[in-house]
């Protein structure tokens, strides 16, 4: 009996036919994860037959249908062979279905369907070939809303990926103008980049626009953090020149012995040294190394010899208390002269003590001070009461009061009463200064 179209080879194994293969669309759809399909098995007995001598039927609307003919074995295999067969069919209309559930290019499933449909009178299959017609319109009928669908999924996908865009372009523009923290601002564009290149489906005329409005954000960040640091190098550059010059003025005051005048000079240095910023940071920290060293060398010469002169005050301070001590004889109101003698003893010896430390001064001064008024005080005295032009002026007072009573009495001799009585005024005047001044003489 001669074999169909549908019977296998002799010596060949029956492999299933491949699924038609169909590629997913670009854009939205390929977010959507690979449909799953379930290999169908189905009953093929249900649905066709093949007869001992081989030959295979199908059961359709109008009536069996003669698909092929089986010579390789039993009918019960060959009625297995085309049950499998048309399970391989199956399973390609289940693959149609679920990519266009899952957005796929539905023009191009609907393709697919129309072909697989147009091959469905003729298939060299046992199975429900009318329900995988039905199957097949279901799915040309609907590419078109889901193609529909499909292009309003991948514009809204458009649109919301080239919002995103703009925003990060937005983003990097507002870094590039304003952004002072240059790493975490780098960074940033890094992780722009990396998020830009993930975004897909956008208008390739908006994408590059949209593209030259980052990329010229960042260039104009990255020259604008070149020219930061290129400033701060020059800057830094002039700072080290000018921390080296501090160097060497320090270092040649490191042994200074003006101490006053020197550690002043020292501050005006440290001053200067904070407002000249910072070198480069090795430079920095051993200029600071080698100013401070200088700057040590001079306070400890310092701090030694104002710790050997305060011993040293210390010293002169108790000598002057034995001094007090000494001469706390003196008494002027007993012997004026050997007070005054003595005082000047006790001043040269004090001068030649020399100084006390500045917590003592105020209080061996003045006692010092203190010897030296009473003595002064007596001095005054004295003098006050042996002063000849103080006595001259009483006898030249009272030399007055003798004129004016000569005059009285030549004027009352001459019957001039009122000249004698004017000239006794003016005497009487002159009287009362001489007394005046003897009195403060004699007082002293």
């Amino acid at each position: 009996m001669p074999r169909s179209s549908g019977a296998p080879k002799p010596g060949r194994s029956i492999q299933p036919p491949k699924p038609h293969a169909v590629k997913p669309a670009p854009g939205p759809a390929q977010q959507h994860p690979h449909p799953v399909v379930v290999p169908t098995v189905s009953d093929p007995s249900l649905w066709g037959r093949v007869d001992e001598d081989g030959t295979a039927w199908v059961k359709t609307a109008e009536g069996e249908r003669q698909v092929g003919s089986w010579q390789a074995g039993d009918a019960a295999e060959g009625l297995a062979h085309f049950g499998r067969r048309f399970d391989d069919l199956a399973t390609e209309v289940a693959l149609l279905e679920a990519r266009l559930a899952a957005g796929a290019d539905a023009r191009k499933t609907k393709t697919a369907a129309i072909a697989l449909a147009e091959s469905l009178p003729t298939a060299a299959v046992i199975g429900d070939v009318e329900g995988l017609a039905r199957r097949l319109q279901a799915i040309a009928e609907h590419s078109e809303e889901a193609a529909a669908h499909a292009k309003e999924e991948k514009e809204r996908a458009r649109h919301e990926h080239t919002e995103r865009k703009e925003a990060l372009a937005a983003e990097a523009e507002k870094i590039a103008a304003e952004s002072t923290q240059w790493k975490a601002a780098g960074d940033r564009l890094r992780e722009i980049l990396d998020e830009w290149k993930s975004i897909r489906g956008v208008d390739r005329k908006v994408d590059d626009a949209l593209w030259k409005r980052y990329s010229k954000a960042r260039e104009a960040f990255n020259r604008r953090r070149g020219a930061h640091f290129a400033e701060l190098d020059r800057e830094r550059a002039a700072a080290k020149a000018r921390k080296e010059e501090l160097c060497v003025q320090a270092e040649e005051l490191s042994g200074s012995t003006e101490w006053v005048a020197t550690a002043s000079v020292f501050r005006d240095l440290l001053a200067e040294w904070k407002a000249a910023g910072r070198a480069p940071r090795e430079a920095d920290e051993a200029l600071w190394r080698r100013f401070k060293s200088a700057q040590d060398v001079f306070f400890a010469a310092r701090n030694a010899a104002v710790s050997e002169r305060d011993a040293e005050f210390e010293q002169n301070a108790a000598a002057k208390e034995e001094l007090l001590s000494a001469y706390a004889f003196i008494d002027p109101s007993a012997d004026l002269e050997t007070a005054r003698s003595a005082l000047r003893e006790l001043q040269e010896k004090w001068d030649a003590i020399g100084k006390v430390p500045r917590e003592r001064m105020q209080e061996l001064e003045g006692k010092l001070r203190a010897i030296e008024k009473r003595v002064r005080e007596a001095v005054d005295a004295q003098w006050r009461r042996t002063d000849p032009e103080a006595m001259a002026r009483a006898a030249q007072f009272r030399e007055r009061v003798a004129q004016f009573e000569e005059q009285a009495a030549k004027a009352q001799a001459a019957g001039n009463v009122r000249d004698a009585e004017k000239a006794l005024e003016q005497a009487k005047q002159w009287r009362e200064w001489a007394e005046a001044a003897e009195g403060a003489v004699s007082n002293r």
